[in-house]
């Protein structure tokens, strides 16, 4: 008779081992692990450095998602006519530019996804002495008039008196509006039609727009004959003329982002509580707690499309008057003008911008954005399921793991959001450089503190130079940044770009304190899901593989 021997114990874990894994690798999760098909997208400009980054994120998990940013107007054209599978645009369907009204695609047949919060932000080139201003304070009166020609020098009366501080030089303002199609230019001729309404219909009246069109808010931004206005395409033009050596006394709008790639200023913006704020994260965070969101179901042309009047004249001292959201423009139908969007591209879509809405928004800081609050993302979560072929069955606030809040619901970044320092109010003090020290008299171009970011830093070798009268570029102390103002990031947590000392590192978010963003859920969206599955498998294994081993063990030698 043959005995037949029994493994061993090493034998036996191993084969746990083995089983273990396959058990894993065929798991509901992993079983539900999605193959998909390449999208395409095109539009918002102001959207851009966003999207890039998204796209990019998600392509370790398979998807080819592939954006284009050539303005909201041409994105919303676009996706009218079938040729994309979704656009981003500053601005919803219907704006009328010259009498021609913007049509939008058949009700019914898309939805809009808030998708990108931001600030609109005046980007500026200003020299003194060979040193860039960095500090630069600007009313919405003031900033309305250089946008209409009524202001054409840097040290006329109205900025000097809002910059104590500063010195101010006899350059010409030289105002750099875009050519194209823009949802950002159409915001901002939104707040002046709204804000300075005389002021601005009568520089439209000048720009010769048509009798039968009051002007109002407009994607096309109107410039009068032989004026010294500049025009530029696209949100990079725009940015990239102003930061040209040659163009001292250059001004303009576009998201705040592009100004944080630029390594240039913006201005801060008076509020109505009487500060002048940056259009950092957690002030635009703050501010579109005021964003009247319409809720309308029933009528896709208005559901989850904003009102920002409330934001304009918001008082609290933390708010930047010009914050905003844009959106995605997504399909919910396979079939009319659409026709080349199908449920496989759904499932795509879906998944992308559930990424988008919660994993996504971890990125928005450090590139210059604010993340999307809860109600938004709530509200995002709701159009994404109307998409043909979606994956939604793990979109949930619990697990959604959006830095704003926490998987409670929590507002984390309002709750924290810093309150500006003393020498922001509006008055005979203004903040230095460093962003948290009055002066009161110029001296060179922003008096002192600035410039000592430090060799080692990220900036502090190559614009130290610009920080301040009083500083220096290479003796500075600071690890990462360029001037003494900066409590956690390279940046500064209240001082314009240019003015931190770091201390925590280039990857937080620029103007934000240290670790504010980060919560601690886990984020279980269909292409994270396995991997998840997987590790909690090997953690099991290397709990619990032990103790089988010992006792396989003992069982043998007994």
């Amino acid at each position: 008779m043959t005995t037949q021997r029994r493994p061993g114990p090493g034998r036996r874990l191993a084969a746990l081992i083995i089983l273990s894994l396959i058990a894993l690798l065929v798991s509901p999760a992993t079983a539900q692990a999605t193959s998909y098909v390449p999208i395409d997208g095109q539009g918002s400009t102001w959207d851009e450095n966003a999207l890039d980054q998204w796209t990019s994120d998600v392509a370790k998990y398979g998807m080819d998602v592939q954006f284009t940013g050539n303005g909201s107007s041409a994105g919303r054209t676009a996706f009218y006519g079938g040729l994309v599978d979704f656009a981003a645009s500053d601005i919803p369907y219907g704006e009328t530019d010259d009498g021609v009204t913007d049509p939008p695609p058949p009700l019914g047949s898309y939805a809009y996804v808030p998708i990108v919060a931001g600030g609109t932000s005046f980007m500026y080139h200003l020299n003194v002495g060979g040193r860039l201003v960095t500090n630069l304070r600007l009313s919405g009166e003031t900033i309305a008039k250089i946008f209409t020609g009524n202001l054409t020098m840097w040290n006329a009366p109205e900025i000097a008196a809002e910059n104590p501080g500063i010195t101010l030089p006899a350059v010409q303002i030289v105002p750099v509006v875009r050519t194209d199609g823009s949802g950002s230019s159409a915001q901002l001729t939104k707040w002046l039609s709204e804000k300075y309404t005389s002021m601005w219909n009568a520089y439209c009246k000048a720009a010769g727009r048509p009798v039968f069109d009051p002007c109002g808010s407009t994607s096309f931004y109107p410039t009068v004959p032989g004026s010294d206005f500049i025009n530029q395409s696209l949100d990079s033009g725009v940015a990239g003329y102003v930061a040209e050596p040659t163009s001292d006394g250059a001004i303009t709008y576009t998201e705040y982002s592009y100004a944080l790639e630029a390594n240039y200023p913006v201005v801060k913006m008076l509020n109505s509580a009487g500060y002048y704020t940056l259009p950092t994260a957690s002030n635009v965070a703050v501010s579109l707690t005021k964003a009247s969101i319409l809720n309308t179901p029933n009528d896709p042309a208005t559901n989850l499309t904003q009102d920002l009047d409330q934001v304009y004249t918001d008082s609290d001292p933390r708010t930047y008057p010009l914050s905003s959201y844009s959106y995605l423009i997504v399909p919910l139908t396979t079939s009319g003008s659409n026709s080349t969007f199908t449920s496989a591209k759904g499932v795509t879509l879906s998944t992308f911008t559930d990424f988008a809405l919660c994993q996504g928004q971890q990125a928005m800081g450090p590139l210059g954005y604010s993340p999307l609050p809860i109600n938004l993302v709530k509200a995002g979560f709701t159009q994404i399921t109307k998409i043909p072929g979606a994956v939604a069955q793990n979109i949930n606030v619990a697990t959604c793991n959006n830095p704003t809040f926490s998987p409670s619901g929590v507002n984390l970044v309002v709750q924290n959001a810093p309150q500006p320092p003393a020498c922001d109010k509006a008055g005979p003090t203004q903040c230095g450089v460093d962003g948290t020290t009055p002066i009161t008299t110029g001296g060179g171009t922003t008096g002192s503190g600035g410039g000592t970011g430090g060799t080692t830093g990220s900036n502090g070798a190559t614009t130290g130079p610009s920080a301040g009268a009083s500083g220096t570029a290479s003796a500075g102390t600071g690890s990462s940044g360029n001037g003494s103002g900066g409590s956690s990031d390279s940046l500064g947590s209240l001082g314009n770009p240019q003015n931190g000392s770091g201390g925590a590192g280039s990857t937080l978010n620029p103007n934000i304190v240290a670790g504010q963003y980060f919560i601690s859920s886990a984020y279980s969206s269909p292409v994270s899901m396995p991997l998840m599955g997987v590790a909690a498998g090997f953690l099991l294994i290397a709990v619990f593989g032990p103790a089988v081993y010992w006792r396989l063990r003992k069982r043998r030698r007994s």
